[in-house]
């Protein structure tokens, strides 16, 4: 099971695992062993709540394809337990992010301070360039 959060929880079946070669530099043990884990999770056909599936869908994250399917690739670590462990902390984090609704906005005037010390700035820069100009004798 992958604890979402104190009510929401995933069952393993649910999540397809598979181990497959890593890409890069690495030797000998890059070329025959299977350490990097491809994971693979069908929202559509998953347990999650409504809101959760709805969330996970709308998100405009490269991992999920257009078919509702959330592919993660992991292969940092040199063992496939610790890339097993990696790429189930990455689906429970996407997961969460989806989830958490971002706290609204609030409108604010800029502080009386900060738009008196604009305006000076605006006036030395000004003065700066003045003093650039040619003096013309009239």
């Amino acid at each position: 099971m992958l604890q979402i959060s104190n009510t929401v929880s995933i069952p393993e079946h649910e999540i397809n695992l598979s181990a497959v070669r890593s890409q890069g530099a690495g030797g000998q043990n890059v070329n025959k062993v299977s350490t990097a884990i491809h994971l693979r999770f069908d929202i559509m056909a998953s347990s999650l709540p409504e809101r959760y599936q709805e969330r996970l869908l709308k998100l405009n994250d490269q991992r999920i394809t257009k078919e509702g399917v959330i592919v993660i690739k992991a292969q940092e670590h040199r063992s496939q337990e610790q890339n097993k462990e990696e790429a189930l902390q990455r689906l429970q984090d996407l997961i969460k992010s989806a989830i958490a609704v971002p706290k609204p906005r609030k409108k604010s005037k800029p502080t009386r301070s900060s738009q008196r010390k604009r305006l000076d700035s605006k006036t030395k820069r000004s003065q700066i360039k003045e003093y650039r100009k040619k003096i013309t004798d009239e």
